[in-house]
C-alpha cells in the first residue's frame, strides 16, 4: 500500500496514531487539519497530504481552528532520515532562526545554506525559515489559548521579536488578530503561575520515566513526589522551578518564578528532557523483530529515553556513577550541589520551602577548583570532574545540538577518566541521540543473565545491539527496566 493510500485510510478513520505524522490540506477551504479533525471529512479529490504543518503553511494554507494543528504531537518524520535535519530542528527550537539567518545555521551544522534548504525540503517539505515561522506561530497560538499572558509577552516568548510582527503574522495566517482568537476560547484569568500543555504521542510510559528520574533525583536540585517532577533551573538569567505532571493526555508544565522572554526554548528543552517527540510505533517496528525486545515492549509499550536538563550536570552525574550504585552516586551529587550550587528563592505554592528545589546544580566554572574529596568523592573521579569542567570552560567540550554524536563522544573520550560508557550515556541523555548505547553498562549485561551461562561480554552485547539500530537507546531503557539498574 502506497503512502497516500495509508494517509487516506488514516484520515477517513481519524486514526490517532497518525496525529502529527502528516497534515491534511483542503483545497476547497484553504485550511489544513490534523488527520483526527472532527469536522466532516472532505472528498478525497479535494485533499492534499503534507508531511509537516510548515509544508502546509508554505503552500498557502491556514491552520484549522477546530482541530488546532498547533496541538498535534511532534512530527517524527525526520527521525532516522537525516541527522543534519535532526540537529537543525533542535537548533531552530532553541531560537537559531529567530533572526532569520539560514546561512549562519547551516555553518553551525557544517553544510552550505543551499544544501540545508534542500535537506529540509526533502525531509520536511518546507524550508528552514518556514519551519521556524510555523513553530513560532503554533507556539504563540497555544499560549493564546492556554494562558492569560498579555499579547506583548506572547509575542516575545514565541520569538516574533515585536508585537507588530506578531500581529501581522496572525492576520496573514488566520485572517484575524490574536485578541480575536483569544475571544473565541473564552476569558482566561491569571492564577499567578504559568501552566502550558505539552502534547505527546501515545502510548507514553510516564510511570517508568518518573521512576528513572526519582532514583537519580539530586537532593536540593530535583524533587519527585508521586506523579510529579520538579527541578531548579536558570534560564535567560532567571531562577525558576519547572513543575511537571502527566494527566494521561499531555504533560502539564507549570513554571514557578520564571520570566516569559525565553519561554519557547525552555519548553523545547523540557520536551527533550521527557522525550515527548518520540514515535513509539517507529521504535516498536524495529525492536519487535527481536524476540527478547518484543516481550519487553509488550510490558512497556510507551518507553521513553530520559533526557537531561543540563549536559554538564549529567556528565558529572555519570562520572560519579562509575562503578558505584545509583543511590551512592545520587548522594554524592547532592553533596556537590549543596556545597557549590547557587541557592534560589523560588516559591512553589503547595510545597514548603524545605521540600521544594532550593539550589541550582553548580556550573563548570564553580567546579574548576572544587575540593570534592572532602565530600566523599574518590580522588580519581574528583580529578576527572575538574578536567571536564576545564574542558567545558575552555570550549573543547560542549553540548551544542549542532555537533554529531561521534564528534561529541571523541571530545569527551579525550579527557582522562572518561571511558566509552560515560560518553555514550551522556550522548544518550544530553544529545538525545536515540541510537547511543552504553554497551559496557553492568545493568545492561546483567539483563541477559541466565542460570549456567556466562555473563554476556560488552563486545557481545554491542554486536547483538546492531539489530536494534537506530533505536538502541530505547533498547537500553527496556533492558534496564528488567529489574537491573545502571550506575548513571
Amino acid at each position: 500500500m502506497q503512502q497516500n493510500e495509508i494517509y487516506e485510510q488514516a484520515r477517513l478513520s481519524r486514526d490517532a496514531r497518525f496525529d502529527g505524522r502528516f497534515f491534511v490540506g483542503v483545497k476547497t477551504t484553504g485550511i489544513y487539519c490534523r488527520p483526527i479533525c472532527p469536522a466532516n471529512a472532505p472528498k478525497s479529490e479535494n485533499v492534499v497530504f503534507y508531511p509537516t504543518a510548515a509544508a502546509a503553511g508554505e503552500a498557502g494554507l491556514r491552520p484549522c481552528l477546530r482541530c488546532r494543528p498547533e496541538c498535534a504531537p511532534g512530527t517524527p518524520a525526520w527521525v532516522g532520515t537525516s541527522t543534519t535535519v535532526q540537529r537543525g530542528l533542535r537548533l531552530i527550537a532553541d531560537g537559531a532562526l529567530d533572526g532569520g539567518d539560514v546561512e549562519r545555521l547551516a555553518d553551525r551544522l557544517g553544510v552550505t545554506g543551499r544544501h540545508l534548504r534542500r535537506l529540509f525540503t526533502q525531509h520536511l517539505g518546507a524550508s528552514p525559515l518556514a519551519v521556524a515561522h510555523t513553530q513560532r506561530l503554533h507556539f504563540a497560538k497555544r499560549l493564546i489559548d492556554q494562558t492569560a499572558l498579555p499579547m506583548t509577552d506572547i509575542a516575545i516568548a514565541s520569538g516574533f521579536g515585536s508585537t507588530r510582527r506578531f500581529n501581522d503574522a496572525f492576520r496573514n495566517t488566520y485572517g484575524r488578530s490574536p485578541r480575536d482568537l483569544r475571544k473565541r476560547r473564552g476569558v482566561l484569568r491569571s492564577t499567578g503561575s504559568l501552566t502550558v500543555q505539552l502534547p505527546y504521542r501515545q502510548p507514553f510510559d510516564s510511570r517508568n520515566l518518573l521512576a528513572f528520574f526519582a532514583a537519580r533525583a539530586i537532593p536540593g536540585v530535583e524533587v519527585v513526589r508521586q506523579d510529579r517532577y520538579l527541578r531548579s533551573v536558570v534560564f535567560d538569567g532567571a531562577h525558576s522551578v519547572i513543575d511537571l505532571r502527566d494527566n494521561g493526555e499531555c504533560v502539564l508544565l507549570t513554571l514557578h518564578g520564571a520570566g516569559t522572554r525565553a519561554l519557547l526554548p525552555l519548553i523545547q528543552r523540557v520536551r527533550g528532557m521527557l522525550d515527548l517527540d518520540a514515535s513509539p510505533d517507529d521504535i516498536a517496528r524495529v525492536l519487535s523483530r527481536d524476540v527478547a525486545m518484543r516481550r519487553r515492549l509488550k510490558r512497556l509499550p510507551g518507553v521513553r529515553v530520559p533526557g537531561a536538563w543540563d549536559g554538564f550536570e549529567v556528565t558529572v552525574r555519570a562520572i560519579l556513577g562509575q562503578q558505584i550504585s545509583v543511590a551512592a552516586a545520587t548522594t554524592l551529587a547532592g553533596r556537590i550541589a549543596n556545597r557549590y550550587g547557587e541557592p534560589i528563592d523560588v516559591a512553589v505554592p503547595d510545597m514548603d520551602k524545605a521540600s521544594a528545589p532550593r539550589v541550582l546544580f553548580p556550573t563548570a566554572e564553580r567546579l574548576l577548583g572544587a575540593r570534592l574529596k572532602n565530600l566523599g568523592v574518590i580522588a580519581s573521579r574528583a580529578d576527572t570532574i575538574r578536567r571536564v569542567a576545564r574542558a567545558v570552560v575552555d570550549g573543547s567540550v560542549g553540548f551544542d545540538a549542532a555537533q554529531g554524536t561521534e564528534e561529541f563522544c571523541n571530545s569527551l573520550l579525550a579527557i582522562k577518566g572518561i571511558g566509552e560508557w560515560t560518553a555514550q550515556y551522556v550522548a544518550m541523555r544530553s544529545l538525545k541521540d536515540p541510537d547511543a548505547f552504553p554497551y559496557s553498562d553492568l545493568g545492561l549485561l546483567r539483563a541477559f543473565d541466565a542460570p549456567e551461562r556466562e555473563r554476556m561480554k560488552p563486545s557481545q552485547l554491542k554486536a547483538c545491539a546492531e539489530a536494534w539500530r537506530p533505536w538502541r537507546a530505547y533498547a537500553a531503557l527496556l533492558l534496564w527496566s528488567s529489574g537491573t539498574n545502571s550506575g548513571g
